[in-house]
């Protein structure tokens, strides 16, 4: 009975407000490289996008200071937004050091209940860097609790609702094993790749330092090739991958499957 009443409050409230995606992400670029397109895609049916991530990629240079390298990285995540006529949020945690507590949830929670999201996308539970799977985390519990009352935040009132949640995919498809992670939805991005690279081609930083660092200079090719990859899981030229979180008390309708309409084959 609950969650047959919250599904219908929900389908109420996507027909009564602004529909509002987050995309809340660990470092900026994570979101041009796994979900830009399908952002672009829901953009394109009326849906207003927020971009968020934990950190400013304060230490993604070899030879700017953090406070320089935050500063170019916001402006590259600002900028790559703007081109969906969204905004860029960033919670301003440390690169490398983004924790589960008390602090950081807050500001999780406080962006859930300022932005007011309908759907939530964030980053894979297991990947290979341990700054993804946190945000993981804390992008769950933030959805949980943001409607809880008793945890108090400056700002707007909880919300009454809890977002449906998605998880991308893990950088190349892959857990930490190397073993290939099975997603639920494949959203078919073919014709905005060219959107979806343009939003990453905002990040000049990083593709600077990932030649300097990792030794490779193929940073939209890296993106497109994995796109690319996903696609033909539904035999399209390009998709996205998404797993829903199903746990108690979160919506089970698939709401990214309806308003897309791809799903794997």
């Amino acid at each position: 009975m609950y969650i047959r009443g919250h599904v219908l409050f929900l389908q109420s409230l996507i027909m009564s407000t602004k529909k509002t995606v987050l995309a809340l992400v660990s470092h900026p670029d994570d979101a041009e490289f796994l979900c830009a397109g399908t952002l672009a895609l829901l953009h394109q049916k009326g849906w207003q996008i927020h971009i968020a991530t934990m950190t400013p990629g304060d230490c993604g240079s070899k030879d700017l200071s953090r406070e320089e390298i935050s500063r170019i990285r916001r402006k590259e995540a600002t900028q790559a937004t703007s081109l969906l006529e969204g905004e860029y949020h960033c919670l301003e945690c440390d690169d490398i050091f983004v924790m589960y507590d008390r602090p950081t949830l807050l500001k999780a929670i406080t962006l859930i209940r300022q932005v007011r999201p309908i759907m939530v996308l964030t980053m894979s539970p297991d990947c290979y860097m341990v700054d993804h799977e946190t945000t993981s985390k804390i992008a769950q519990t933030a959805c949980f609790s943001a409607g809880m009352v008793n945890i108090p935040t400056k700002g707007p009132a909880p919300i009454d609702y809890t977002p449906h949640l998605y998880y991308l995919d893990p950088i190349e498809g892959k857990d930490k094993f190397g073993k290939k992670v099975q997603e639920g939805l494949v959203v078919d991005i073919s014709h905005f790749i060219e959107m979806k690279e343009q939003m990453l081609a905002c990040h000049e930083s990083q593709r600077n330092w990932l030649r300097e660092h990792h030794g490779m200079d193929e940073y939209l090719l890296a993106m497109k090739r994995y796109s690319r990859e996903r696609g033909k899981d539904i035999g399209v030229a390009y998709g996205e991958g998404f797993r829903q979180h199903l746990g108690h008390a979160f919506p089970q309708d698939d709401l990214l499957k309806k308003e897309v309409g791809s799903e794997k084959s």
